[in-house]
């Protein structure tokens, strides 16, 4: 294995085919690469392969507690999973958070005018965690939560630490007879100490959120993630919730969200700089659509522009490359094979996404592959694309997402133009991955911002 499983397993697949079977240190391993094996998975067995394997990580991290991202598939998974999309990011909901949106925005644009100013190069890789961190934060627990004069630790911080830790290479998940190197090492302890300060930063948020409760508000009535799910552990509604569960929901939606998001908004961006054209294109939508009088864009503007929801797309088809194991629950046949039960299993979204008979030069990074067209037919890897994942595991948080890419980079688009530092030339752009639970760019993304007055 290589630093980068989603290619390492795309290249194993092009040798020995869309299905296979292979051993991890001790642990019986399946590789599914193809849309064709990944439909019958999900629409035929998809909760037998719902199961997760346990981990060393995430059982630290939890404490025990069921989780509905990470830990085995079971009722509470899937009526928290239920909880998520109808009560936390349901369509209505994510348009609540659109202040949040709108307001850190137009902070992030202040902020890269002050930086640019005399054509300095700004580093976007830091300007967009920060702005992903403020807007997930804030629509979470209702403030930032940075490190103000040293009194707290920064959560951006802990998130990305604990993705490090979780995607750290850990014996004892491979080799269970080998689990005492984890404690030589170092990684068992960092992860204790790990859960230690997350517990802290969460038992601090639902305390101060507690003492703002008020008995005659409902859930309904909350602006902040937290808060719903208080309020429905008060009100006994949905799912019987304690005080470990929130934390759980509220670290999944989370850790995992600040990096996948932030990593995908840099992405875009950097295939737009490394492509002209695409950027030319996108950048006259968006000017068009918004027109010489706003002030500001508001997201009825963002629903209008086709084309730059198609360069979010294809930045998704070429770089989500999320891959989160699974676990066989029971024996099951597979194109033929006998799978048995307590098999980990790793379904390669980005081996399809990148599939030459399915898409038209897939290395290629072509926004125009998803605009509307007459002929309808073999549109089902695009929507699977667009699932953030497969069946009852695929990600409840697509719609925020989405949300936020397109309003960031619509915002971007309008008020700069962009070009590479110091003469550099576009097409030389690195844009190189680095694994860590998630993918992102290895190197930061470092531009100009030339200030647009409408």
């Amino acid at each position: 294995m290589s630093a980068l499983p989603h290619r390492t397993f795309r290249t194993l697949s092009e040798k020995y085919g869309p299905l296979m079977f292979l051993r991890l240190g001790q642990v019986p391993t399946l590789v599914a690469s193809s849309l064709e094996v990944v439909k019958e998975i999900t629409k035929n067995h998809d909760i037998i392969y719902a199961d997760r394997p346990t981990l060393t990580g995430v059982g630290i991290v939890l404490n025990g507690s069921p989780d509905m991202a990470l830990g085995p598939y079971s009722d509470y998974s899937r009526d928290a999973k239920k909880l998520c999309v109808v009560q936390l990011l349901s369509n209505k909901r994510v348009r609540q958070f659109q202040f949040i949106r709108e307001e850190e925005v137009e902070k992030i644009v202040e902020k890269i005018r002050t930086l640019s100013v005399n054509g300095a190069p700004i580093n976007m890789t830091d300007v967009l965690m920060s702005l992903a961190h403020n807007i997930l934060s804030k629509s979470a627990f209702g403030s930032a939560y940075e490190n103000q004069n040293g009194k707290n630790k920064s959560f951006d911080k802990m998130a990305r630490k604990t993705l490090d830790l979780l995607s750290a290479f850990c014996f004892k998940d491979l080799f269970p007879f080998l689990g005492w190197i984890d404690h030589l090492t170092g990684l068992v302890r960092n992860l204790k100490t790990l859960t230690r300060d997350l517990n802290e930063f969460f038992d601090r948020v639902i305390e101060e959120r507690e003492a703002l409760m008020n008995d005659n508000e409902k859930a309904e009535d909350q602006k902040y993630l937290v808060d719903i799910l208080l309020y429905l552990r008060k009100e006994g509604r949905e799912l019987d919730i304690s005080k470990d569960n929130i934390k759980a929901i509220l670290l999944d939606m989370y850790v995992g969200a600040i990096e996948a998001t932030a990593g995908m908004m840099e992405f875009m961006m950097a295939e737009l700089v490394k492509n002209p054209r695409i950027m030319k294109k996108a950048q006259e939508e968006v000017r068009r659509v918004v027109g010489k009088s706003k002030s500001m864009l508001t997201e009825s503007d963002v629903n209008q522009m086709e084309y730059l929801k198609c360069v979010m797309k294809e930045t998704v088809r070429l770089h989500g490359s999320l891959i989160i194991p699974r676990q066989t629950s029971a024996n099951v046949k597979l194109k033929g094979y006998d799978i048995p039960a307590k098999t980990r299993v790793f379904i390669n979204l980005w081996a399809i996404q990148m599939d030459p008979t399915l898409w038209d030069r897939p290395e290629e990074f072509l926004p125009e592959r998803f605009l509307k067209s007459s002929d309808g037919s073999n549109e089902e890897h695009k929507k699977l694309l667009l699932s953030f994942g497969t069946g009852r595991r695929s990600c409840p948080g697509m719609t925020f997402a989405f949300a936020e890419l397109e309003y960031v980079i619509a915002n971007l688009l309008y008020w700069f133009d962009w070009e590479m530092p110091d003469e550099a030339r576009a097409e030389d752009l690195d844009m190189s991955e680095l694994y860590s639970f998630v993918i992102h760019k290895k190197t930061p993304l470092w531009v100009v911002a030339n200030s647009y007055c409408p």
